[in-house]
């Protein structure tokens, strides 16, 4: 027999960790290669991590709520082959000795992981009030996890920050206060919201605080600008009317709207490349294939699966793809390669009434179509009033990839394509 660690996989092209949301299994149950294990979220998508091995599940050392780095320890197994003795010891034993070796032989200098905490570690030190900075870490690198403080509660010791003496000077207090405190108290410039007698507190799930962290990051380090053109797509929507119950009847899902404007995107990309680019510090990759995201809500969660090839694709397709990609977001079976690859993202922001957004980029692309909602007007044309169907398309880009003149000859080009959509001139298959 031999005990092999089992790991946090890469869930994602940029998924740097993942949040245990329920073990599948239990110590002791015997699974196969690529059995489902363990149920994780991350920023990008829910997905069951399979199993390594063939084997006995001997100790899950990451518990439910941990949220764990690429590549880190998430349960031991026991397997066939191999012997004990290249093994090592028994998990539970191992980890006693990494402990030991912990308290014994390292210092704060040497735990880079130490001060990195996951939020069920934060949660639990606040609940019961326990100074992290005097917890030692039995995790990579010296990282604090929630069996450690799981262990402390239970001892019945419990590490408190120590109070600084009055006597000494604010100089003193200061830097006490700011470097060894554990991190649960918000700046004074910056007081945290505190619940109020009738307030209902809502807890942060591990996908919402993932998708806010990206949110974060791409409008801090992105610098957005944005612009808006205005589209009659009068013609378009007859010719969609025209032909949606007979599509209906014999494909058997709907010809949205959202599928011509995805066309219209991908054809414009591919006469305006820069678009369909993203910042790599020092350059400017430029991307070969059309991979469009969509944007697709389900309940307090937000996914970004892609369309591949999107330039390559009928209306029929892409409306297919649309349709099957929203039903698997929303039934939590979207895939790792349905989550991977995109290049552009086309937001549907019409389908909740909006007539005029800006979209978030979604990092690391450089820009995001915001598709609003098909609205009726009066329009002047030809010395006249005449009811149009309208719409806005509002894009929002990254200013150090592209400027205002290749984008609005992009948005020119969609406007153009999208008011030429008719009967006459549009194939649907």
């Amino acid at each position: 027999m031999a005990v092999e660690k089992v790991t946090m996989p890469q869930l994602g092209e940029s998924v740097t960790e993942g949040t245990i949301s329920s073990w599948l299994v239990q110590v002791g149950d015997t699974v196969n290669k690529y059995d489902p294990i363990a149920e994780v979220m991350t920023d990008k998508v829910n997905a069951e991590v399979p199993s390594s091995f063939t084997g006995t599940i001997k100790e899950l050392v990451a518990q439910e709520g941990d949220t764990i780095e690429v590549g880190g320890l998430i349960c031991y197994m026991e397997t066939e082959g191999g012997s004990s003795e290249d093994s090592g010891e028994q998990p539970s034993t191992t980890t006693e000795k990494e402990e030991s070796t912990t308290s014994n032989e390292q210092s704060d200098e040497d735990q880079p992981m130490k001060k990195r905490y996951s939020p069920a570690v934060l949660k639990l030190a606040q609940e019961n009030d326990i100074d992290l900075n005097q917890v030692t870490g039995s995790g990579k690198g010296g990282r604090i996890t929630r069996k450690d403080l799981e262990k402390v509660i239970d001892s019945g010791e419990i590490p408190q920050a120590q109070e600084v003496p009055k006597a000494e000077s604010a100089q003193t207090e200061q830097p006490a206060a700011s470097a060894q405190q554990a991190p649960k108290t918000a700046p004074s410039s910056q007081p945290a919201a505190s619940a109020q007698p009738g307030d209902v507190e809502i807890p942060v799930s591990g996908v919402r605080k993932a998708i806010a962290q990206n949110m974060v990051k791409s409008k801090t380090e992105i610098p957005h600008a944005w612009m808006t053109v205005e589209v009659d797509v009068t013609n378009l929507v007859k010719f969609r009317d025209s032909k949606k119950n007979e599509f209906k009847q014999k494909e058997g899902y709907s010809l949205t709207y959202f599928a011509f404007f995805v066309k219209a995107v991908a054809q414009a990309l591919k006469e305006y490349p820069q678009l369909n680019s993203m910042w790599a510090g020092d350059k400017i990759i430029q991307k070969k294939d059309i991979n469009l995201s969509i944007a697709v809500a389900s309940d307090d969660q937000l996914f970004v699966p892609v369309i591949k090839h999107a330039d390559d694709k009928s209306v029929k397709g892409i409306a297919k793809d649309v349709v099957e990609l929203a039903t698997k977001a929303r039934d939590g079976k979207l895939t790792n390669d349905d989550m991977q690859g995109g290049t552009f993202t086309v937001n549907n922001t019409g389908s909740f009434g909006s007539v005029q957004s800006m979209g978030v980029i979604n990092h690391p692309q450089a820009a995001i179509l915001q598709v609003e909602s098909i609205v009726k007007r009066p329009v002047y044309i030809d010395g006249m009033f005449a009811p149009r169907d309208m719409v806005n398309l509002c894009l929002s880009l990254d200013h150090r990839v592209l400027d205002g003149l290749i984008c609005g000859n992009f948005l020119q080009r969609v406007k153009e394509i999208l008011e030429n959509m008719s009967e006459e001139n549009t194939s649907i298959y």
